[in-house]
């Protein structure tokens, strides 16, 4: 039996056995639960670091440099209030952000159960789809800049 170490239950060295069923499961959900921890710190972060008191964060810089609000733009003051339970506030600061929240659990708990079944998260989005979210967040940008729309304002 040459090349073959006669206490190796496995005759061929270079084929594993497939890892127990429970190993499986969490080396396939590593990732999913890698994303979440990332999301819950930066969460906690913001939730202990008020963005609303200046110094303790970059102002935005199209912000700074233009004046106009991003969509982005109050952002971190929108998961702040979210993250005490003030949603009112949070919808005030940035309504796109406080409808990603959910959607991201949603998103999320998805591609948790497709790696649990060993199965890809596929996410298909066509550009009608991509062209909608677009044009809404436009939407949402040029509105909130308009006199008209201050109640959008950060």
């Amino acid at each position: 039996m040459r090349g073959v170490d006669a206490e190796s239950p496995n005759p061929n060295p270079s084929r594993t056995a497939p890892a127990s069923g429970v190993l499986a499961v969490a080396a396939r959900t590593a990732v999913p639960a890698g994303v979440l921890a990332a999301v819950v710190g930066a969460f906690a972060y913001v939730g202990s670091v008020d963005p609303n008191e200046p110094g303790h964060y970059p102002v935005c810089p199209l912000l700074r440099l233009t004046g106009l609000y991003c969509p982005g733009c109050g952002g971190l003051r929108s998961a702040h209030a979210f993250v005490h339970g003030d949603v009112l506030t949070a919808l005030h600061a940035n309504a796109p952000a406080v409808l990603g929240y959910p959607g991201f659990a949603v998103l999320w708990t998805f591609w948790v159960i497709r790696a649990v079944r060993g199965r890809p998260l596929r996410i298909d989005l066509g550009p009608v789809h991509l062209w909608t979210l677009g044009t809404l967040l436009l939407v949402f940008t040029v509105v909130r800049n308009l006199p008209f729309g201050g109640w959008l304002l950060p």
